[in-house]
């Protein structure tokens, strides 16, 4: 099926920075993806393969590459390793012989590299500006707000564990960390939600309201027993304090706009095409998008999915597109395609 190419203005109320201006003065010493000197611009593809070549035969097992999965493909054919952030930053804690880790992804990818890796190595994000939208919509600042006035309003005995996504700023690690709490990704979610309840009687999830919102429903919470943190406007509700008072879970207002993009009609379009189509999605789209899915699980779940089907299986995936084509490429005997018609790859990748 054709495939336009121009990625459509984002529906989303919030105008998002590719980095708030916190993150922005933290750079001030880095040096932006697009001030390489000129001569790398101008060689052609077959010189830089050759240079690289000659840069990874003369530093051997120093360094390695890593690649996340929505890396575009001319990336991807150099990394040692591709997966998602947390299963890179721990395959290179793998290789303590290497001195130099190249993470081709974001920010927060590889701060967690860096926590992981051995204090000889040395981390290195090729362009210190790639940020993510979703992890810019936490900050430390708002989030240690947020953690005063829940404590404010539900008092001391609240029981609250903080609960951060691996997709988001190494200090908010840090302060679940200091505060009874715990990270989780996208594959452990349920058994993270599990745990916090066994610690604690709420849970504090951020920066995604969608992937927390969508493992409570499976945990069996309910829409009443959530309660939406919006750090902007956080009482904004008249009945903010009835809802925080009733809540089991309470969600940072933060989204991936890329997840974002997806809905029921692309859904309900792509089983009238394709009739017998299954719709695989990532938990970090909407609640009825996942609803209405077949399948729904993280980027290594929808890879695994597409892996063990059998020849001339149809797949309509919601999750970014680089991935996607990618897996159709390598899946040849099968159907897939993106849900969204738009092609709109993870723009800070």
């Amino acid at each position: 099926m054709a495939l336009q190419t121009v990625c459509a203005e984002s529906k989303e109320e919030r105008i998002l920075p590719l980095l708030s201006t916190r993150t922005r003065v933290q750079h001030t010493h880095s040096t932006r993806i697009d001030n390489v000197p000129l001569m790398y611009a101008e060689m052609s593809g077959d010189e830089l393969d050759q240079r690289i070549a000659a840069a990874r035969e003369k530093l051997g097992e120093r360094l390695v590459i890593l690649g996340h999965h929505y890396q575009r493909d001319e990336i991807i054919k150099y990394a040692d390793f591709r997966g998602d952030s947390f299963k890179l930053a721990q395959l290179a804690a793998a290789r303590p012989q290497a001195d130099y880790i190249v993470f081709c992804g974001v920010h927060f990818m590889a701060e967690s590299a860096d926590i992981l890796s051995a204090p000889h190595q040395r981390v290195i994000l090729p362009n210190p500006a790639a940020g993510c939208s979703m992890a810019d919509m936490a900050n430390i600042a708002e989030v240690e707000e947020c953690w005063q006035m829940l404590h404010d309003t539900l008092g001391d005995d609240a029981g609250i564990i903080p609960v951060t996504y691996m997709n988001s700023a190494a200090n908010l690690k840090a302060f679940c960390g200091r505060n009874g709490g715990i990270v989780c990704t996208s594959s452990n979610a349920p058994a993270v939600i599990n745990w916090s309840f066994n610690h604690g009687q709420r849970v504090l999830f951020f920066p995604d309201e969608h992937l927390g919102r969508n493992t409570a429903l499976k945990y069996g919470i309910t829409e009443e027993q959530m309660a939406v943190w919006n750090p902007k406007d956080p009482m904004a509700s008249d009945n903010a304090e009835e809802e925080l008072e009733r809540s089991k879970i309470i969600l940072w207002k933060g989204y991936c706009t890329t997840h974002m993009r997806f809905n029921v009609q692309q859904i309900a379009k792509a089983r009238a095409d394709y009739p017998g189509i299954k719709v695989l999605v990532h938990p970090e789209c909407r609640r009825e998008v996942v609803a209405a899915a077949d399948l729904y699980g993280s980027t290594e779940y929808i890879i695994q999915q597409i892996e063990k089907a059998p020849a001339g299986s149809q797949w309509a995936v919601a999750t970014e597109i680089n991935l996607v084509h990618r897996l159709a490429k390598e899946h040849p005997d099968q159907f897939i395609f993106c849900l969204d018609p738009i092609v709109c790859p993870c723009s800070t990748m």
